[in-house]
C-alpha cells in the first residue's frame, strides 16, 4: 500500500498504477472522458486536480483511496453524519 504525505507523490502512484495495468494514457483519457494532454497533466500535476477526477481515476484503476487517522491512532469521536 503506497501512503501518500504530500499531493506531489499522487502522480507517480496514478501512473505506476497504470502502467502496471499495461494502460496508456490515451486509453485511460478515453475512458474518463478527457484530453490526452490532460491526462499528461493529471500525473504530472495530480496534486491540483480536484478530488472528485482523482477519484474516478482511481476507480477506473482498481485503486482505493483509504483516510485513516496519522500514525495507526484512533479517532475518539464519531464524525458528524451530517455537516
Amino acid at each position: 500500500m503506497d501512503i501518500i504525505r504530500v499531493p506531489e507523490q499522487v502522480g507517480a502512484v496514478l501512473r505506476a498504477a497504470r502502467l502496471q495495468r499495461g494502460m496508456t494514457q490515451a486509453e485511460v483519457a478515453a475512458r474518463l472522458g478527457i484530453s490526452v494532454q490532460a491526462m499528461s497533466r493529471l500525473e504530472k500535476h495530480a496534486g491540483r486536480a480536484s478530488f472528485d477526477r482523482i477519484h474516478r481515476l482511481c476507480l477506473l484503476l482498481g485503486l482505493e483511496i483509504a483516510l485513516q487517522p496519522k500514525g495507526g491512532a484512533s479517532v475518539q469521536e464519531p464524525l458528524p453524519t451530517e455537516w
